[in-house]
């Protein structure tokens, strides 16, 4: 199968990453999401994130031009019925995608692939509900999309082999290097950082260290490029919550509950860097300021 347009839905941060990387790999692409004013916002991301690339010489004028003019938006999911790799990239909330992959599986022409963008939630029960596991996949890119170069590519327990192969196709052509790995919660990135983020959360609910000095350990003594509170506020303190609930429903084992403080946190709307507000202070550009 040759997939020639990519439907992507959800156009924050994730999914409007991904429809740049398709744009910029040659595929027309269809961004959906619920408003015109989220459509708006992803476009302008695109559209910044692509000049960047200009401004250091990583693209050029006419580059940038063909790839905008290859994504066309939509709020209407009817408009994927000629898309022939559908990736959503909604909120981490298992309801949420299925209600949309149930509608996905009966709308997209029988050849489609339909792929999930989730961080954590198992690719086999997602595959279910889309009513075509043979061609359901994994498919987790990492924020920013546009400049990390993974995506995890997870087989439900249906998947086909040649539904792998051409997920894996895509994602080269996107510029990405694909690796596979088994559908277990959380899969490896996620099964491996949240726990670290979490431990990091009750050191400092535990008063073990200040948020800045927990964070400074890590940069400075295991050379991460941010501390793991910093990288919950990038995250969204909410997503973070919803993985430690994936593991520790799926695995059973108290070594993934939820600290406290992290659950506080998301029941009093401190998000992160997308509301201003997590373990740091944001300005309306997303710059740490406290």
């Amino acid at each position: 199968m040759e997939v020639k347009t990519i439907g992507v839905v959800g156009a924050g941060q994730m999914g409007s990453g991904i429809a740049q990387v398709a744009a910029q790999a040659g595929y027309e692409v269809l961004l959906l999401d619920a408003s015109e004013e989220a459509l708006r916002r992803g476009l302008e991301a695109i559209r910044r994130s692509l000049a960047k690339f200009l401004e250091k010489g990583r693209i050029t004028e006419e580059a940038l031009e063909a790839a905008l003019g290859r994504i066309r938006t939509t709020l209407d999911l009817e408009a994927f019925r000629e898309a022939d790799l559908i990736v959503e990239a909604i909120v981490e909330d298992e309801g949420a995608k299925r209600a949309l992959f149930e509608r996905l599986g009966a709308l997209a022409k029988p050849e489609a692939i339909l792929a999930s963008n989730t961080s954590s939630i198992p690719i086999t029960a997602l595959g279910r509900y889309s009513g075509r596991p043979e061609r359901f996949i994994g498919m987790h890119f990492f924020n920013p999309v546009p400049l990390m170069q993974l995506v995890e590519v997870i087989r439900g327990e249906l998947t086909s082999a040649a539904t792998r192969d051409v997920v894996v196709e895509v994602a080269r052509r996107m510029g990405k290097t694909p690796l596979e790995v088994q559908d277990y919660p959380g899969f490896v990135s996620n099964r491996l950082l949240m726990p670290m983020i979490n431990e990091a959360v009750e050191a400092l609910r535990e008063g073990v260290a200040t948020k800045e000095a927990i964070d400074g350990i890590m940069r400075l003594g295991m050379n991460h490029p941010m501390g793991p509170l910093e990288l919950a506020d990038f995250i969204g303190l909410d997503t973070c919550l919803a993985i430690m609930e994936v593991l520790h429903r799926g695995f059973g084992d108290d070594k993934y509950r939820p600290s406290p403080l992290l659950r506080r946190m998301v029941q009093a709307g401190l998000l992160g860097r997308k509301v201003g507000r997590g373990f740091y202070v944001y300005d309306e550009k997303g710059n740490k300021v406290g």
